[in-house]
């Protein structure tokens, strides 16, 4: 079994070789101590196309860690006016209800781009501008350019990644063997009325702990993303167990503070979760962890898009070009509790966050991931309606 080094720091070129493919892109690891983004005021306003205006972002509520943004505002004098989301089917609807008008930048996760492209709204970036392009980490860029690319264009660039997998409190919960953390463990006995859990995330949890566990095979759930049929056949055996189960939730989260709030106000023990919010707190001192099970952490990238509507051209290059320096991609993983995406950002990765990331990737964890697949429309409209019948049940 390969081990995660034991030393402190980590270079690129070991966690990537740790990491093994991910479609192509690398899992870097790393993060900075968020003083650490007062130097990359100089390193770039230097490329600064705009030294004024003001710029409309629809964002992920935790992806832009303080002083990310206020750091950029105070460098170049533009005024970042945000707009936060919490699931990209919120900012599906909004970027829908609106043709993208009055946003300049918006935040699609990866695997989402087939439902991006249906919907029409976005721009090719013009590369020429992003003149810190080349600062990206080539497998995540690769990453962006392999679902993103059409009619000739680049319509995402990465910003942070990180995963879905399970967090709890340790001073309620604690499994028996931390080597056999599985998805199951949501549904012991020892849990039942303090688990936490997107509903359509709790499903595609079961589905992965059936198919480890050889009852449900599905190829890892691959082969429900290959047609409706396959789905249906899939989630028809999944969504009685998770009703069955209904009792054992406390809360359904739907955004990385009701996640936290729910560990440390709503009697949560164990849940489902995104890694930022748990990892956050646990940096903070708090009982909390968060680990990788034997199925498979989940795993996403999130990115950068531009709307056709798109009014400030300058400020969006401005910003992006900003984002894609070390230090602020660093940042933006020490802050959010994510992952960075940018070449020498694992070398400002505070000890806290290192630690952190070791215990929450154990063993071969990294070699384990479970990667999101392009999800088509219709999957999307398919996974809506389990997730309400759950919900509702």
């Amino acid at each position: 079994m390969t081990k995660l080094p034991t030393e402190a720091k980590l270079s690129a070129a070991e966690t990537m070789r740790l990491a093994g493919a991910f479609n192509r892109r690398s899992v870097l690891k790393g993060a900075a101590a968020a003083g650490a983004l007062a130097v990359a005021g100089p390193l770039y306003v230097k490329n600064a196309r705009s030294s004024s205006g003001e710029l409309n972002l629809l964002m992920w509520s935790d992806e832009f860690p303080d002083p990310v943004l206020p750091n950029f505002e105070a460098a170049t004098g533009i005024k970042v006016n945000k707009t936060p989301f919490s699931q990209n089917e919120e900012q599906i609807n909004k970027l829908q209800a609106t043709g993208g008008e009055g946003f300049d930048l918006c935040q699609p996760t990866r695997d989402r781009a087939p439902q991006f492209k249906d919907l029409g709204v976005l721009g090719a970036f013009d590369e020429a501008k992003m003149t810190n392009i080349g600062n990206l980490l080539p497998a995540m860029l690769e990453g962006s350019r392999s679902l993103w690319t059409w009619d000739g264009g680049l319509y995402h660039v990465p910003h942070c990644w990180g995963t879905e997998a399970l967090s709890w409190r340790t001073d309620k919960w604690n499994p028996k063997d931390p080597a056999a953390l599985s998805y199951g463990d949501l549904w012991g006995e020892d849990v039942k009325g303090h688990v936490q859990g997107r509903p359509h995330s709790l499903l595609l949890g079961i589905g992965l702990w059936l198919d480890g566990s050889g009852k449900l095979p599905s190829n890892r759930m691959l082969d429900a993303f290959k047609t409706p049929e396959d789905m249906k056949r899939i989630y028809d055996q999944i969504l009685p167990i998770a009703i069955e189960h209904k009792a054992w939730i406390k809360q359904f989260w739907d955004s990385a503070d009701n996640t936290k709030s729910g560990l440390l106000e709503n009697d949560v023990w164990l849940g489902q979760t995104w890694d930022g919010p748990a990892l956050s707190l646990k940096k903070d001192g708090k009982p909390v962890t968060y680990q990788a099970p034997k199925e498979g952490a989940i795993t996403w990238l999130d990115g950068l898009a531009m709307p056709k509507a798109a009014k400030n051209v300058d400020q969006i290059y401005a910003l992006l070009n900003y984002l894609m320096t070390p230090e602020v991609s660093a940042a933006v993983a020490e802050g959010s509790g994510y992952n960075p995406v940018v070449t020498g950002a694992d070398s400002k990765l505070s000890d806290v966050a290192k630690k952190n990331f070791q215990e929450a990737y154990p063993g071969d964890s990294l070699k384990n991931l479970w990667h999101r697949p392009a999800e088509p429309s219709w999957y999307g409209e398919l996974r809506t309606q389990y997730a309400d019948k759950f919900k509702s049940a």
